[in-house]
């Protein structure tokens, strides 16, 4: 799969978490609301995995060892 792919694939990944921590923000149901929270937790690991956008990558504070 091309680099644009994979980016463009973990933007629509990171976008679905968006929602789904929107949604859980208007259920009203605990249980749901837990459901979606963990779900969007999740999809946003996925994505950051799959675009490559490692916390270490992006924090200026953790030095890089590569």
């Amino acid at each position: 799969m091309s680099v644009a792919g994979e980016s463009g694939r973990a933007q629509q990944t990171r976008a679905r978490a968006q929602d789904l921590e929107q949604a859980a923000e208007r259920a009203t149901d605990p249980q749901e609301r837990q459901r979606l929270k963990e779900q969007a937790r999740r999809l946003k690991e996925q994505s950051e995995h799959a675009g490559g956008t490692h916390k270490r990558d992006t924090d200026p504070t953790v030095s890089s060892r590569r």
